[in-house]
């Protein structure tokens, strides 16, 4: 997520914190820095000179440059700046019941695929969702939004017979109202570029649904042109706030920090993924951290727990602390793992990981853990000491590896097991918490 514009960022304010004694010019020459990497990274080169030009005035001179640690200081000073710039405080929908909800957006930037991601998210809440196609113009579109209205164990209306969207919109309305809908989104059509009959579409479908919510979603790697868009969009139809899709990929980011600070409507969602789940609330702070290379460990957190019951952790831990744990259970572990996301993403929101790349071959080595492990039977998995020659002949013919990989995965184990019987992973556990800074994760929360 970000990851140019993070290992910038990250270098920049490595060197900052180094720094013991600060010059105003050695300062000036950091800040300077600072503003390349933004423009780098595509942020909207009048958002880059205000936001350099306002660290200058809060470092003041010589108020940092006397301070005892003024690296650290002037690295403060540029994270609050940040998290204003993206937007202070968590930006939330409209508490309105029934909330009726209009997505609007650039041809492929998501609109489709964020509609159904956000009814799940709302569903989750509470909600019951209904997706409403409006886009009748790009082929197939009412028919993979009905897919993933499915998907999203949503209600779905479409009306194949017209291409009338004004008429779609008011007939949704009411069969929203009948069938007990308490939040309907409308996924309108796109264009490539913004012209006059979009902007008059969606000017009279809102003037119909009357919406609580009129989302912009914009693909986080527009770059500059995000500002326009935004801009042109939030004139015609009052945005309430900005749906970022795309921030897997290695997108500059400077839509995030433009489209927020020229049009001051915030940013409410982010897509991190192709995946349903990967959709999550906005939050400055934690985006501002991530930014900066501090980590997220609250949304690491938070994803964890909206994945593994706390009943479920408390039992593996147990049998971590007894050394009980089996190939059963190691199994179990990965698939939760494949639940809360992509390995390289869950690294990402650790402090001072940015820029570490797990690599294809750490990845092909779990997946061919993975399928040495299902390739064994039931039995094996819960005691390993069964397997002897003849069954991993059979475990790597099954899995597509060679006898020589089993061996290697067998002794991992065992040596894994004899670490934890001998309590050094305990002693390790007890140290990391006892580590100053350490986070301040839920009672119920176990790794």
């Amino acid at each position: 997520m970000l990851e140019t514009l993070t290992e910038q960022m990250s270098h920049i304010l490595r060197h900052l914190r180094g720094r013991y004694k600060l010059s105003e010019s050695n300062m000036m020459e950091s800040l300077e820095e600072v503003k390349t990497a933004l423009l780098k990274a595509d942020v909207h080169f009048k958002v880059a000179r205000d936001f350099v030009e306002k660290i200058k005035a809060q470092c003041n001179g010589q108020n940092v440059i006397r301070s005892v640690t003024p690296g650290q200081q002037v690295v403060k000073i540029i994270h609050d700046e940040l998290v204003r710039l993206l937007g202070e405080g968590t930006a939330e929908l409209s508490p309105q019941t029934p909330l009726a909800i209009m997505m609007v957006g650039l041809h492929g930037s998501g609109k489709t695929t964020s509609s159904a991601k956000l009814a799940l998210a709302l569903s989750k809440k509470g909600y019951r969702p209904a997706l409403v196609a409006c886009d009748v113009y790009r082929p197939a579109a009412i028919d993979q939004l009905e897919t993933l209205a499915t998907q999203a164990s949503s209600l779905f209306y479409a009306d194949r017979q017209t291409q009338d969207v004004i008429e779609i919109g008011k007939k949704a309305l009411q069969w929203s109202r009948e069938v007990g809908a308490t939040a309907t989104l409308f996924d309108t059509a796109g264009r490539l570029q913004i012209e006059k009959t979009l902007m008059e579409e969606i000017q009279k479908l809102r003037t119909v649904v009357r919406p609580d919510e009129t989302l912009l979603v914009s693909d986080s790697a527009l770059g500059q042109q995000a500002v326009d868009v935004a801009s042109r969009f939030h004139e015609a139809v009052a945005l309430t706030g900005i749906v970022l899709t795309k921030l897997d990929g290695d997108a500059r980011g400077g839509a995030a920090l433009s489209m927020k600070a020229i049009t001051d409507v915030p940013i409410k969602y982010i897509g991190t993924g192709e995946k349903m789940d990967d959709f999550d609330r906005f939050h400055p702070d934690r985006m501002a951290s991530r930014i900066l290379g501090m980590g997220d460990v609250v949304s690491l957190v938070e994803k964890a727990q909206e994945t593994v019951e706390a009943r479920e952790a408390e039992r593996m831990a147990k049998k971590l602390r007894r050394a009980d744990f089996n190939f059963e259970d190691f199994l179990q572990q990965l698939e939760q793992l494949n639940k809360i996301g992509p390995l390289e993403s869950l690294i990402g929101m650790l402090p001072g990981t940015n820029g570490l790349k797990i690599g294809a071959d750490k990845e092909k080595q779990l997946k061919r853990t993975k399928a040495i492990t299902q390739s064994m039977t039931r039995q094996e998995r819960q005691n390993p000491s069964i397997i002897n020659g003849s069954r991993r002949m059979r475990i790597a013919r099954g899995s597509g590896t060679a006898v020589k990989e089993i061996n290697a995965t067998l002794k991992q184990f065992q040596q894994m097991r004899k670490l934890m019987k001998g309590g050094k992973l305990k002693k390790m556990m007890q140290d990391m918490e006892a580590m100053d800074g350490a986070p301040n994760f839920p009672s119920n929360f176990r790794i």
